[in-house]
């Protein structure tokens, strides 16, 4: 459920839109007084939804109950409330404006997961690791380098919700199947009016661009690209913390713990991932949401059904003086990826790593990782290739067997130290089994990501500098 604070922005979004619709009316020439607009004004921000309520419960329509309620509050303008509209001119618009507005809010909280994680990256660049396919040990990289992993599909999700706004137009001024008809009959006919109000309504709203084409409703295509972005978010924020979770069961890495948290009621030791966990429940759902806006698409017969509204929203919701409409996919949709990026970033700036534990890990599956180098080196010294890997095999599995059957430590370097054979390149094996040199460009990598304008671009003071930009244009500033 939205919070009840969020319910009066929404019926004020739709009362704006019906003002500017009729303040276009006015200034196109319709015979509509400034007394009509000024009581209208003054109404904005009076919202009685106990009695939309008592009127929805006897209309069945959310919007006409509305309509009835703001005629009462302002009797000289009623005659001209919803002249010419459809129930989807406030609701739609009105969702365009939330969606935009919600994309506002997330596109900072992603740029602050992303600065967050690019200084974790930077901070351990060069920290050798064990890498991991098929969730077995593999080849090394570096704890930095796993996180520009993540990184780099946060920054994948940013240009991706950047973009799904950016392509948001307003549906405006449409009329009941798209056509503009009944606006074309109040301006007699004058169709240059008819596009002078649709665009200047545009406009007011703070678009640049209207849709050229809807039915009764704007395409719902457009949901689905929005809550594609975000459901996308959700499987980033879904991998980082099952990456995490499986690493702090492996104790290389943990979330942040506090020093009077309990991890388990029966465990007093426990430290359990508690908040990578709420992440991945919240993110799956997240990523479950794209389903709904695809099957209400696919069910738009002709120019509208009612499986739009009745699939987008709760028709009617009565909770003591409460009535009001809500989008149901698209509010959860924003609520949860909301959710999702607050808790990770809370995870990305507290993140522990455990450097002795981490090389412990390496100590174990280093050996066998060597043996590529050791091979090679005693070629350069003149030895036969397939005679020394055949002495490396045997050496290889009686180690093996020593970890799997005894559960004793890896002892294939002592074994090696141990034969013969090997004795030319002994002074050698020390630099062949330093960790730093099978991380390859890992370090470099890492720090090309960070610092490659076209992916990260200072995005987190980017999004600053625009939030303190449109707080100004809100004081009237700028």
């Amino acid at each position: 459920m939205a919070p009840r604070e969020c319910v009066p922005v929404l019926v004020r979004s739709c009362k704006l839109t019906v003002l500017r619709g009729l303040l276009v009316f006015q200034e196109l020439g319709l015979d509509i007084s400034p007394e009509q607009i000024s009581e209208l004004e003054g109404s904005v921000f009076n919202v009685d939804f106990k009695a939309a309520a008592a009127e929805e419960r006897l209309t069945r329509h959310d919007v006409m109950a509305h309509v009835h309620v703001l005629a009462a509050l302002c009797p000289r303008a009623a005659p001209i409330i919803h002249l010419g509209a459809t129930s989807c001119y406030v609701g739609d618009n009105t969702d365009l404006i939330i969606l935009r507005d919600g994309f506002d809010v997330l596109l900072p909280k992603v740029a602050g997961c992303i600065d967050r994680l690019a200084k974790f990256a930077d901070q351990y660049k060069s920290l050798p690791t064990l890498g991991f396919t098929h969730l077995q040990p593999a080849q090394l990289t570096t704890v930095g380098k796993r996180a520009c992993l993540w990184l780099q599909d946060l920054l994948m999700d940013e240009r991706a919700i950047k973009r799904a706004k950016e392509d948001l137009r307003f549906r405006g001024v449409k009329g009941t199947t798209g056509s503009q008809a009944s606006f074309l009959q109040l301006f007699n006919g004058d169709g240059e009016k008819v596009k002078a109000l649709d665009k200047k309504v545009t406009e007011m709203a703070g678009f640049s661009r209207s849709y050229t084409v809807c039915g009764q409703t704007y395409t719902r295509k457009v949901d689905v690209e929005s809550v594609s972005v975000l459901s996308s978010l959700g499987a980033t924020a879904h991998k980082i913390c099952s990456d995490i979770r499986l690493l702090a069961n492996m104790k290389e890495l943990e979330e942040p713990f506090e020093s009077t948290q309990i991890g388990s009621s029966a465990m007093p030791y426990k430290r359990n991932p508690m908040r990578s966990e709420r992440t991945c429940a919240i993110a799956r759902h997240l990523m479950t949401l794209v389903n709904n806006p695809l099957h209400t698409a696919a069910t738009q017969w002709m120019e509208r059904t009612l499986d739009d509204s009745a699939n987008r929203r709760f028709k009617s919701i009565h909770s003591k003086n409460l009535c009001f409409q809500r989008r149901i996919t698209l509010a959860e949709a924003f609520l949860s990826a909301d959710a999702v990026l607050l808790t990770l970033q809370n995870v990305c700036e507290g993140l522990v790593v455990y450097p002795k534990v981490i090389e412990r890990h390496i100590s174990q599956e280093l050996p066998f990782m060597s043996t590529e180098n050791v091979i090679m080196a005693m070629v350069k010294e003149g030895a036969d290739r397939q005679e020394c890997h055949e002495h490396i095999r045997v050496l290889s599995h009686e180690a093996g067997a020593r970890v799997k059957q005894e559960g004793l430590d890896n002892d294939l370097i002592e074994r090696i130290k141990r034969t013969s054979y090997f004795s030319p390149i002994l002074p050698q094996l020390d630099v062949l089994l330093d960790p730093a040199t099978f991380v390859g460009r890992a370090p470099e990598q890492t720090f090309s990501i960070r610092d490659d304008p076209t992916s990260q671009r200072n995005i987190k003071e980017f999004y600053v500098r625009e939030e303190m930009l449109k707080s100004l244009k809100l004081c009237g500033i700028r």
